[in-house]
Parts: C-alpha cells; sequence; structure tokens
C-alpha cells in the first residue's frame, strides 16, 4: 500500500474520522479495489490502491476527480482566481457548470465545497447546488499540496461515471474489494441524505443495493458497506458481521442531529 493522501473535498471529513474502524476490516489482499458511490473518497485516498475503480452517478463530481487527475495544474490556476467572498459565492453557485470548461467547472466545485455551509453536497430536484455561504474566516480554497497528492493518487485510476449497479455489473469479479457508501438511510426528521444527485435514492434503492451485495458475496468479492443505524438497515443486513459505532455528522444544518450512530457491515 501508498502513503495515503489528503482527500480534497471538506466533506471527506465524516467518512475520515471513520478510518480507524474502516481500514482494520479491509482484507489484506485483494484484487481490484471499487467504490462505486465515491463522493469524498477518504478510504480510497487512505489506502491508495495499485488497481482501482472508482464511480459516482454525479456528473459534476466526476469531472472534479477527472481533471485533477489529468489537468491538476489547469484546475490550480482557475481555483487560485476564488476568494472567500459571499457574493461571488452566490455568483458561482448560480453558474450551470456544465456550461464552463471542465477545469474550470472542477475548480467551482471545489471552491463551493470549500466555503459552502458545513462543507455540504447537496442539490435540488432540478440538480442546481443549492447550499448557503459559510461565512469562515479563512478557509483554504485552494490546497496546491494536496491536489497534486491526490492527482497522482488518481492517475491510473479508472473514473466512471455511471450507475452503481451497472458499474459494478461491468467491473466486479471474485476476488475484488468493493466498498460501498451509498446516501444514507435517514434518521431523523431533519436528515435527508438523498439529495446527493437531483434523483432520489430511496427505500426500494437501498433493497436492490441489499440484493447486490449477496450477489457481489456470493461471486467471492470482499464487501464492507457504511449506512445510519436505521431499522431498515438492520432488516437488510442483520444477517452479516456488522459493527455500531457513535459518528459526528458533518452534514446536518440541525445540531440535534449532528451527531449519531452509523452501521459498518462486512459481508
Amino acid at each position: 500500500m501508498m502513503s495515503p493522501v489528503k482527500p480534497i473535498l471538506k466533506w471527506a471529513g465524516g467518512k475520515t474520522q471513520m478510518l480507524s474502524q474502516l481500514l482494520p476490516r479491509v482484507p489484506e489482499r485483494y484484487g481490484t479495489y471499487i467504490e462505486p458511490f465515491f463522493g469524498g473518497g477518504a478510504l480510497f485516498f487512505a489506502l491508495r490502491p495499485q488497481s482501482a475503480v472508482v464511480s459516482d452517478s454525479n456528473p459534476e463530481l466526476v469531472n472534479l476527480y477527472r481533471q485533477v487527475s489529468l489537468h491538476v495544474n489547469d484546475v490550480i490556476d482557475c481555483l487560485s482566481c476564488y476568494r472567500n467572498e459571499e457574493d461571488l459565492y452566490y455568483d458561482t453557485r448560480a453558474l450551470d457548470w456544465r456550461t464552463l470548461n471542465p477545469a474550470q467547472a472542477a475548480a467551482r466545485t471545489l471552491f463551493l465545497n470549500k466555503t459552502c455551509f458545513n462543507g455540504l453536497y447537496r442539490v435540488n430536484r432540478q440538480g442546481g447546488f443549492n447550499v448557503p455561504f459559510g461565512r469562515y474566516k479563512n478557509p483554504c480554497i485552494c490546497d496546491e499540496d494536496a491536489l497534486r497528492a491526490a492527482s497522482e493518487a488518481l492517475a491510473q485510476v479508472e473514473i466512471v461515471c455511471g450507475d452503481y449497479l451497472d458499474v459494478l455489473s461491468r467491473y466486479a469479479k471474485k476476488g475484488d474489494f468493493v466498498f460501498l457508501d451509498p446516501p444514507y438511510v435517514p434518521v431523523s426528521k431533519h436528515a435527508d441524505f438523498k439529495r446527493y444527485t437531483a434523483n432520489q435514492f430511496g427505500e426500494d434503492d437501498h433493497r436492490r443495493l441489499a440484493s447486490e451485495v449477496k450477489r457481489l458475496r456470493e461471486m467471492g468479492c470482499s464487501v464492507l458497506l457504511t449506512n445510519s443505524a436505521a431499522p431498515l438497515v438492520y432488516e437488510l443486513y442483520g444477517a452479516y458481521e456488522h459493527y455500531v459505532f457513535d459518528t459526528k455528522r458533518h452534514i446536518s444544518c440541525h445540531g440535534d442531529s449532528r451527531r449519531g450512530q452509523d452501521v459498518l457491515v462486512v459481508a
């Protein structure tokens, strides 16, 4: 395993806290590392596997990682122009990332992530980023060292945009290690972990995911899955080895729901 690197997205912090739970349960040997809900990539950047497929259904996020991987200097140049100003934040948020060139779009994603409230990534049903300004005094908008290290870590990785079922059907094979970090099952009236893409991830989706875990396990893959400690999660994964631990939620805007319990499933 190569030296770990720092994730480049602020909202990877929640998973970084979980690494002490995740890393001891990663198999010692495996073929390809596959992470189809890539998000902040905390486990990937900690492991830096030699062979990996990372994917997400969010095209904006996939563009970010592809640009950091292939054109990190262009991303840094674009990102260096940003300042921690509220008017600039809302003007930038109003832009459609698809109208920008890929490096500019990646820089926009990073700027919003570093300066938005609580490091949250949330979109409305039309796919528009809708998190308010964070009002931080001096956020690190352009961490060149972290971006260059991430670029090196991603250099030989296959980065795919697609639905997780399609990605797993195409890439997963016996002996691979699959890490699944889906949108969590909500655990309170305030929690909404589904608005990561314009398409919602509901109960039926979680049931399909549980069926896919069963298929992967029967195929001979090693699987780790994280989710909230919700009754549905226990129903779907109660037959597997699982661990419950306290966690701090970075993505909730309500103080009463920032702490909770997560479940780690080992299949």
